[in-house]
């Protein structure tokens, strides 16, 4: 069986955001969700290991640190409050609760939103 020729001939499904967005939140290439998008822990490959996509190419810039910040903040804060209201703990309590709390989400979630972030460009096709 032969394919048709001209515009008949299958073509490869066109990327989507979802799927961008979750292969960057797992921290995996966005073209083909197989090879780590990492080097480091904020250093990008130059290049999937895999399928060749150049992963260079993509700047995330601002935008990782500041849905960051969004998130912990959205995270931390309910819970601050709603343990004052409740408890009233002293303020050292706070301390040694929120502040390492904070670094520790902070640090796990900077390289999913970096991931998530250059998943979408992928998927609207924006380069550096």
């Amino acid at each position: 069986m032969t394919l048709p020729p001209g515009d008949m001939a299958p073509r490869p499904l066109a990327p989507t955001v979802g799927t961008g967005l979750w292969r960057g939140l797992t921290m995996r290439c966005p073209a083909c969700g197989d090879s780590p998008l990492f080097a480091r822990y904020l250093k990008l490959h130059s290049h999937c290991a895999r399928c060749g996509l150049r992963l260079d190419e993509f700047r995330a810039d601002d935008a990782p640190p500041y849905f960051t910040i969004l998130a912990v903040g959205h995270i931390v804060v309910p819970g601050m409050l709603l343990l004052e209201k409740l408890a009233h703990p002293p303020s050292w309590v706070h301390s040694a609760l929120w502040i390492p709390l904070t670094l520790a989400l902070t640090l796990l979630v900077l390289p999913r939103m970096k991931g998530a972030v250059i998943g979408v460009q992928w998927a609207n096709r924006i380069r550096g």
